[in-house]
């Protein structure tokens, strides 16, 4: 069977009740927590109708609430999330050597995955009165922002990055922001030539976060951890020096758990 077959016969099987619906579950974020019928029309390119009908079933499935105007998702939406997480020993494994890597650190430790064009958090810790950014378990960012999501990209395969470049929107977030094409894949060669990422305040000003690849026994690259820490506390210069030692050993002890 030909890819063309292939793809023929995987879109036969598509429910597109069911994609549609997603689709519209995951509209919501930080920036739109609240959404009109025709707001979801428009951002999911439906009509008015269907968007209604979409929405109205998420409200009887009790996964979003409706207050007359504006719909918005319930805390039974968290279920799809830690759904996987449940389901995967990745987040399991992951949790206590964020926990040791903020412990030593002295700062907040993220571990991550890539999920299409954005990182998403899938262990979390920070000691006490320690600076953190709002990151939690679930949160999601654009990856090419990130020093996780960069680690990631950087060791990802060249086919899939082709499709990645297709689908991102490279925005700044800050005036330090690296946003564009050319210079991401010049930051990605980087990264993958030193095997870590640093961001320097391309998140968040005053805030720089530094990151390494996390792999399998087999070598493939599964997830990525990081340090964030303020940009008075270390120079871009004494991160690797400071840092590297202590995801190191992180690194380390997940190769030898799968």
């Amino acid at each position: 069977m030909s890819n063309q077959d292939d793809r023929t016969q995987a879109s036969r099987d598509l429910i597109a009740g069911l994609e549609k619906g997603l689709k519209i579950i995951e509209l919501f974020d930080e920036t739109r927590q609240r959404l009109s019928i025709s707001q979801t029309a428009q951002l999911a390119g439906l009509t008015r109708a269907a968007a209604r009908r979409y929405l109205l079933t998420l409200v009887h499935l009790r996964y979003a609430a409706f207050d007359g105007k504006f719909f918005s998702l319930t805390p039974r939406a968290m279920r799809l999330g830690y759904a996987y997480l449940a389901a995967t020993p990745l987040s399991t494994l992951l949790q206590p050597l964020v926990e040791s890597v903020a412990r030593q650190s002295g700062n907040q430790s993220v571990a991550a995955v890539l999920d299409d064009t954005d990182i998403v958090c899938i262990a979390e810790a920070s000691p006490p009165r320690a600076v953190f950014v709002s990151l939690t378990v679930g949160s999601r960012l654009p990856a090419y922002r990130t020093a996780l999501g960069r680690v990631l990209l950087a060791h990802a395969a060249s086919e899939w990055m082709e499709t990645y470049w297709q689908r991102v929107r490279l925005e700044p977030r800050t005036p330090k922001s690296i946003h564009t094409r050319e210079a991401l894949e010049r930051e990605l060669a980087a990264v993958r030539e030193a095997n870590y990422a640093i961001v320097d305040e391309e998140v968040e000003l005053g805030m720089r976060t530094f990151a390494v690849p996390l792999r399998d026994t087999r070598g493939q690259v599964v997830a990525a951890i990081n340090v964030v820490a303020r940009a008075s506390q270390m120079t871009v210069e004494e991160m690797p020096g400071k840092l590297l030692p202590v995801l190191a050993a992180a690194r380390d002890a997940l190769q030898r758990l799968t």
